[in-house]
């Protein structure tokens, strides 16, 4: 460890204890050299049996991903001194969400995730066991409960639009269109590998609001008029506990924006069909589904402002969570039955990243740890937390660049009750 390194994650240790908690344990589940991430936070990292972690594996950090960048794709057994095991390479990357790396729901053998082969984005299902490999023709953001079915938006114009959620390597053809007809959302087949577009952003553009632009926008009385002039995309996509029903975002960016963007949250049945603006107010940010009728997200609310919210699919039904307890923007998952929402901060002014468990019928807080966040760590290459949780509710895996580096840490939840 180098003395910078050093000093780095003693401020980190100090830290923690001036906040005088009893905080749970926790460790490094990877090491230098080289860095280590999972990303995403709503993504299988941990296997049925909640002993082995995904994870990448990088060699530099502080710049964005090139095209001949190749980063390593591996596993930790977290039940035998942290081995990790590579068993991928991948191509199709970004600092936040990785390359969509997760296990395929309910598999014990089988992973997936994107690569960029032949001058086009696929996605890659590999038995870890055998190494059977099977290359699919299209891209995966998430995966529908049972494993079969895939969805995707643009990655080349996410790329353009949101540096940082897309892949290098391939520019977007659609770039100087603001809303064309032949990108958006599409449905792959995990098993034939055949893709449908669902979604085209021309269509959504079409979808009125149903409240009127926020005074803050000034942009008059018609979102219409200004979308001609603003340019749109789609991300964060997420399907529902039940396969029914998935989630997204359209984000555009006009003249009012300027480097920013505006937001809505919207629903689709599985064909992208009974379109529902669950949240019309313009600045959804993370959000999950709780259960098949509910999303629970950050956004802007006339009744609290900022806050999370539980929205009721397919309704106007709006109710503020964690009023006084979850105040900050966090990436938020539920565990344990839905019983807590596990959750982060962005760093603070001290540069200290916060993760949490929050109790829902009790709105108790329950700090996990205090995470330096050095100032190099920030925009696209920033290293939020991103807590997940083992699928037996026992462990909760963050990302870090507390001790010199991004590395994965491992918290021992169990003694929680």
């Amino acid at each position: 460890m180098t003395q910078h390194s050093r000093r780095l994650f003693l401020q980190s240790l100090a830290a923690s204890a001036l906040y005088g908690e009893n905080l749970p344990p926790i460790r490094a589940i990877t090491k230098g050299p080289k860095f280590h991430w999972f990303a995403y936070y709503d993504k299988l990292q941990f296997d049925p049996s909640s002993r082995y972690a995904l994870g990448m594996e990088v060699d530099f950090e502080h710049r964005s991903p090139r095209p001949e960048d190749e980063i390593t794709l591996g596993i930790v057994d977290t039940e035998n001194k942290d081995q990790w095991q590579s068993f991928g390479k991948t191509r199709a990357w970004n600092w936040q969400q990785g390359a969509m790396l997760q296990w395929l729901p309910g598999s014990n053998t089988d992973v997936i995730w994107n690569d960029r082969r032949d001058h086009q984005f696929v996605s890659i299902i590999r038995n870890i066991r055998t190494g059977k490999e099977r290359v699919i023709p299209a891209p995966i953001y998430c995966l529908s409960p049972d494993g079969k079915t895939a969805l995707y938006p643009d990655f080349r114009r996410l790329n353009d639009c949101r540096p940082g959620y897309g892949y290098a390597g391939i520019s977007d053809p659609n770039s100087a269109v603001l809303s064309p007809e032949n990108a958006g959302i599409w449905k792959l087949d995990l098993e034939s590998g055949k893709s449908t577009l669902i979604i085209s952003l021309a269509d959504i553009v079409k979808v009125p609001n149903p409240v009127p632009p926020p005074k803050m926008l000034g942009i008059g009385d018609k979102w219409e008029d200004y979308w001609k002039t603003a340019k749109h995309w789609f991300n964060h996509l997420l399907v529902s506990p039940d396969g029914k029903r998935f989630i997204f975002l359209h984000r555009w960016r006009g003249e009012v924006e300027g480097r920013s963007f505006s937001t809505r949250l919207f629903t689709a049945d599985m064909t992208g069909q009974n379109l529902h603006v669950l949240d019309p107010y313009g600045r959804t940010s993370h959000f999950v589904w709780r259960d098949p009728q509910t999303v629970t997200a950050w956004a802007w609310h006339p009744s609290h402002n900022n806050r999370f919210y539980n929205y009721t699919d397919r309704t106007d039904k709006v109710e503020v969570i964690g009023k006084d307890v979850m105040t900050e923007n966090g990436h938020n998952t539920f565990l344990r039955n839905n019983r807590w929402i596990l959750n982060d901060t962005y760093p603070d002014k001290q540069k200290l990243q916060h993760p949490y468990l929050f109790e829902i019928a009790t709105e108790r807080k329950v700090p996990l740890g205090h995470f330096l966040s050095p100032p190099e760590y920030t925009g696209e290459w920033r290293c939020d937390n991103h807590p997940r949780s083992s699928p037996d509710g026992k462990k909760v895996c963050i990302d870090s660049p507390h001790n010199g580096g991004r590395q994965m840490y491992l918290i021992d939840i169990s003694g929680i009750s």
